[in-house]
């Protein structure tokens, strides 16, 4: 909610399928042994990353069976695509799609503060700035790091990259994506046009955010605003209360403290990563909350609920922060 929204899971850098399901990339022929090698030595993985030659060619087939839509190049092709790539890039990411804790180690520390300026030139100050900034970053990690499935398998959306670009103009390219599928979804939501095909004078006012004649902003004085910023506390508080004490800690730390991914980490014994990951879990399973009360309880439509949710998007007049660190998150905490 005005940093609270779950980001979009999907991309443009990532295909209808998840990699590993349906048919298997054509295998490359012994005929190309001698790039598949140059590209692992230019990879250089670190033997704490777990990575294996053959892990390596088999992202490098999957990447060549999308480069050339499943079918197999000649091997010269093959070869000058192969030695295009940008191969450690492609071995980190590789890395950490398969869980190498090493790996993402290395990860974060080289592109957590470069995916942070990205966030913050992507969001601009207008639209939540740094806190807005950080959550869009933030919630990225979670499926980098990958989720699993009931098979336990661990689906990262790493596993989308293929090294044609370098892996930071990937990021920025998903992280984009992310911002602009997330606006799309809003807007979508919003009541823009009533049944004659006017433009409602309170979704206008609210995205120039005029100035009426007392220097006041016209969604402050709106009365609808004012409705469904009451509306929006009392699902929010529903919502709080029903979570798990664990996650509303977690919350607390990061939205009511302010504190780091790692800092966080820290406190409940966490890695970063399980951290991003609970953070975007909860997130979501607070917007479906929300979203519930407000159809149950209030009896909304969806143009109504979408109204209330773009109050999210700015200035809230009231505190959460007793819903945030409640008797049971504070419990909670005491136990670590």
């Amino acid at each position: 909610m005005g940093g609270m929204n779950p980001r979009p899971a999907t991309a443009t850098a990532a295909p209808a399928t998840t990699p590993g399901q349906g048919a298997s990339p054509p295998r490359f022929p012994a005929s190309l042994d001698g790039a598949v090698e140059r590209a692992w030595r230019r990879a250089a993985a670190p033997a704490d990353w777990n990575l294996t030659r053959e892990e390596f060619q088999s992202a490098l087939e999957r990447g060549a069976a999308k480069k050339f839509a499943g079918a197999l190049a000649g091997p010269a092709k093959t070869e000058a695509y192969l030695d295009t790539l940008h191969a450690r890039d492609l071995s980190l990411a590789v890395a950490c799609a398969n869980g190498s804790a090493a790996a993402w180690d290395v990860f974060m520390a080289e592109f957590r503060p470069e995916l942070y300026r990205a966030a913050r030139a992507i969001v601009g100050p207008a639209a939540g700035g740094e806190p807005a900034a950080r959550e869009l970053a933030d919630s990225l990690f979670a499926d980098l790091y990958g989720l699993r499935e009931s098979g336990g398998r661990r689906k990262s959306l790493l596993e989308y990259f293929h090294g044609r670009s370098k892996l930071s103009t990937w990021l920025h390219a998903v992280l984009a994506q992310r911002h602009v599928d997330e606006i799309r979804r809003t807007r979508a939501a919003e009541p823009i046009e009533d049944q004659t095909g006017a433009v409602r004078a309170e979704v206008e006012a609210r995205e120039a955010g005029r100035k009426d004649a007392r220097g006041e902003s016209a969604s402050d004085t709106d009365p609808e605003r004012a409705r469904y910023l009451a509306a929006l506390q009392a699902a929010l508080a529903a919502a709080l209360g029903a979570l798990d004490p664990r996650d509303r800690l977690r919350l607390a730390y990061y939205y009511a403290d302010g504190r780091t991914l790692a800092e966080i980490g820290r406190l409940l014994g966490e890695h970063e990563a399980t951290v991003s990951r609970k953070l975007d879990r909860a997130r979501r399973d607070i917007r479906e909350k929300v979203e519930a009360w407000l159809r149950e309880v209030k009896k909304w439509n969806g143009a109504q609920i979408g109204a209330c949710l773009q109050c999210a998007r700015g200035e809230w007049p009231f505190d959460l922060s007793e819903h945030w660190k409640s008797r049971e998150a504070g419990a909670a905490g005491r136990k670590i």
